[in-house]
């Protein structure tokens, strides 16, 4: 199943800078692992202090990042979150809902450890995203 992936499907996920390092076999395995999804606008993905594990990679559409209820970032096409539920096991950390209609890629927590175990680039990449995120958030609350 995961060698039929057509070639477009494959340069659409490099083109996502989350799997843009990453070999066309990984990707393979992100595809056939992961569940596309439709979500319509207002629908909320992720809930500040909720305990569940998945990533979600936006394919189309926009999301919302609230934290204590205060506006933290819009995140589009290319973008994902839910690194650190998934990194650390924690409670969400933010509330994430559709600011428009959305189509996003979800990949859920034993999904995404194997593609983790094969690809270690994928988890330096995360931590990456993790980072600036945390420090955006440090500035906000500076001011």
């Amino acid at each position: 199943m995961a060698r039929g992936i057509p070639s477009e499907v494959i340069r659409h996920f490099q083109a996502i800078p989350l799997f843009d390092a990453v070999s066309k076999k990984t990707i393979r395995a992100i595809v056939s692992a992961a569940t596309e999804v439709d979500v319509k606008e207002g629908k909320v993905l992720v809930r500040e202090g909720g305990y569940d594990r998945d990533l979600y990679v936006i394919l189309r559409g926009e999301v919302m990042v609230t934290q204590r209820g205060r506006r933290m970032a819009v995140l589009g096409p290319g973008a994902f979150f839910g690194e650190l539920a998934f990194l650390d096991r924690a409670p969400r950390s933010a509330t994430v809902a559709a600011r428009t209609d959305l189509r996003v890629l979800v990949l859920g927590p034993r999904e995404m450890q194997d593609v983790v175990d094969r690809e270690p680039k994928l988890a330096r990449r995360m931590l990456e995203t993790m980072a600036r995120r945390v420090r955006a958030n440090e500035r906000s609350h500076q001011h």
